[in-house]
């Protein structure tokens, strides 16, 4: 490809992200000017103040392109470790390394210490 052709894609490509955040940014002050102001009593916003929430809310909570298939990929990435890991321990190692993962991990509400045998129920005779 010679470089006219190149530069005329640069230029589509500039042309449709500048349109396309314009679009986005103008959706954005829209919704916010209607529903924050009436449900909050917050402030109206301009078109930059949108895109820069917008910019800001995505480097807090979105990243960059990952999405949600980020969290997936880790999450599957340490499961395959600890199943990795886990495949050479013995029956007796795997039982102690799940009972102290269970102490330790989770909400503190059903951690159990380290030992200690969950409590049985009473069944009437």
């Amino acid at each position: 490809m010679n470089r006219s052709s190149w530069l005329l894609r640069g230029l589509k490509f500039l042309l449709f992200a500048v349109v396309f955040l314009a679009i986005v940014g103008q959706f954005f002050m829209i919704l916010w000017n209607k529903l924050v102001p009436e449900l909050f009593n917050g402030p109206v916003i301009s078109f930059w103040q949108g895109l820069g929430l917008l910019l800001l809310s995505r480097v807090l909570f979105g990243g960059w392109g990952r999405g949600g298939a980020g969290w997936a990929r880790r999450r599957n990435a340490w499961k395959q470790k600890i199943a990795g890991r886990m495949a050479t321990m013995t029956p007796e190692e795997q039982e102690k390394f799940r009972q102290k993962m269970q102490s330790a991990c989770g909400p503190a509400w059903m951690r159990r210490k380290f030992g200690e045998e969950p409590m049985a129920t009473q069944t009437e005779v």
